[in-house]
């Protein structure tokens, strides 16, 4: 099973979450929404034209953040995540608890971290 790619985020590990909403909000004009979810919240915003940011104040490893997450529209992450492991797709972390839903993340080709992200309003897997 694959997926066509809809919609992405780009999603960014941050230290300090204030600190961080002050600088995008002051200094680049983003109009970010305070969400709940995770502690202490999150940030999310859509640049015109382009992908959602979204910030989580959490411990990052330069490399692994900031990371394109793919948004999973149809439902079926669970089924999805099987596909690329039938592949040889190495998988960072299996779908797991995310806010609003469910998260997964594994490499492409090269090592670069990609990650998937669905609705918990849709189904995990449509078989």
């Amino acid at each position: 099973m694959s997926f066509k790619a809809k919609s992405a985020s780009i999603v960014f590990y941050v230290s300090d979450i204030v600190r961080t909403e002050k600088f995008y909000t002051e200094t680049f004009g983003l109009d970010l929404t305070r969400m709940e979810g995770a502690e202490p919240f999150w940030l999310s915003g859509t640049l015109e034209g382009g992908p959602d940011l979204v910030f989580f104040e959490m411990d990052g490893v330069r490399g692994n953040t900031p990371a394109l997450v793919f948004t999973v529209d149809d439902g079926g992450i669970d089924d999805i995540v099987a596909a690329l492991a039938e592949q040889g797709v190495t998988i960072v972390t299996p779908v797991s608890e995310a806010p609003g839903g469910w998260s997964a993340d594994f490499l492409d080709p090269d090592g670069f971290g990609l990650g998937l992200w669905q609705s918990g309003e849709l189904p995990r897997s449509l078989k």
